[in-house]
């Protein structure tokens, strides 16, 4: 089993950071920062998966490490671990082909999955989603691990966050030209 020991979590933090405090795109961003976790723990693969507006359903945003096969056949979770997550707690597997949370097991085994930290990607308190953390050997995963992913899981949350508000803030402000410009044609001229 791997154990964790000497990462420095903060210089990858500190890159991520980096890269959400840039002017790229939030799809861009949020690949960056899955890849970044993934990367920074020696894992296979990281995902982000979003909460459906009516909250019923998680949708795969954007992931790292992972084949397309075993994306488009859905989670492997079962809805005990999905709600474990979603109540706002980590959630770690240690061997997926042994934990009755965890469905579809064949399927996470052909995949060279073995171990997986899922995480809430929360913002204000409120639950969005969850990043997935996919390990090749078994894994123990630390408080510091849970601590760094559950950190970039709020940045990541954040980052979608800005870009909401900066997509409503230019939805706003062509509306505001667009009136300025029909108010300005509707005056009389002065000549």
């Amino acid at each position: 089993m791997v154990e964790e020991s000497g990462r420095d979590y903060y210089q990858s933090l500190s890159e991520m950071t980096a890269v959400l405090n840039s002017t790229r795109a939030p799809e861009d961003v949020l690949r960056s920062i899955v890849e970044g976790v993934a990367r920074a723990m020696a894992a296979k693969g990281c995902s982000l998966l979003l909460l459906t507006p009516d909250r019923k359903n998680l949708l795969q945003t954007t992931n790292y490490g992972l084949g397309d096969q075993y994306i488009k056949k859905g989670p492997i979770f079962t809805d005990k671990m999905i709600a474990e997550v979603l109540a706002g707690r980590p959630t770690a597997v240690e061997n997926v082909t042994k934990d009755n949370r965890v469905r579809n097991q064949e399927q996470a085994k052909k995949e060279g999955v073995v171990s997986l930290l899922s995480v809430p990607v929360m913002l204000r308190g409120e639950v969005l989603g969850m990043m997935v953390v996919y390990t090749a050997q078994p894994h123990h995963f630390s408080e510091d691990a849970i601590r760094f992913v559950s950190a970039v899981a709020n940045l990541g949350a954040i980052c979608l966050e800005n870009a909401r508000l900066y997509d409503s803030a230019k939805k706003d402000y062509d509306a505001l030209r667009l009136e300025i410009a029909e108010w300005r044609a509707s005056m009389p001229s002065l000549e």
